[in-house]
């Protein structure tokens, strides 16, 4: 039994989907916010920055979204290459390109003030917004081919992961400065509307009040 400490709309919500994806035995464990569970001793002793989401696991409790993926996709087949598959490697490098430089990035333009102080904002966005176009083109070429660890029919815990951050980046509304158009990037958006039609993303966007097209057209 895996038990999931999430909250709609946060870096849960790729674990959530990559779970019910999987059909594997868990429970969602609802954080109460407004109590200041985040900052609870139980909870600092699985996540010690207090952030979302936290797993625990038979093998004891998993933080970062990347890691709960990873740990997932190697216990359970069928999301990801195998340890020991020739793909592997392009795998892992393109798992750890999103996290450290897309989530990262998309963390800078979310909270601009938390990376260089109020009075530097509007350098902050200048800088990481070119950065994120141009991480996310690299993505869409490496999605191109179709490869397996990334692909357009079927879905994996990478696609998942980067469809959350689309859908986050998608969610500022026509016209924003900050707007990212996921139809501007061909074999991402692809892989995007494949996900949509997955029951998997359906019951999660449904549960947490998502809309039907959470990746492809999110609610502003």
């Amino acid at each position: 039994m895996y038990v999931l400490h999430c909250y709609p709309d946060t870096a849960s919500l790729a674990p959530r989907m990559v779970l019910a994806e999987l059909g594997v035995q868990h429970r969602c464990q609802l954080i109460d916010r407004a109590a200041g569970v985040l900052n609870s001793p139980a909870y600092r002793a699985m996540q010690p920055l207090g952030l979302i989401p936290a797993m625990e696991t038979p093998d004891g409790p998993i933080f970062e979204t990347a890691a709960i993926l990873l740990y997932l996709a190697d216990r359970h087949p069928g999301l990801a290459p195998a340890p020991d598959a020739a793909d592997r490697g392009d795998f892992l490098k393109w798992l750890f390109f999103t996290s450290t430089n897309v989530h990262t990035t998309l963390l800078q333009l979310f909270y601009p003030e938390r990376t260089a102080g109020p009075d530097c904002v509007p350098q902050v966005l200048d800088q990481a917004l070119p950065k994120m176009k141009l991480y996310l083109s690299l993505l869409d070429k490496a999605a191109e081919p179709n490869p397996g660890w990334l692909s357009q029919d079927r879905p994996t815990v990478l696609g998942y992961y980067i469809a959350m951050q689309l859908h986050w980046l998608g969610g500022y509304g026509a016209g924003h400065p900050l707007q990212i158009n996921a139809a501007d990037y061909l074999s991402l958006f692809k892989v995007l509307t494949m996900l949509e039609a997955q029951h998997a993303t359906q019951a999660i966007s449904d549960d947490e009040g998502l809309g039907p097209t959470p990746f492809t057209a999110p609610l502003a």
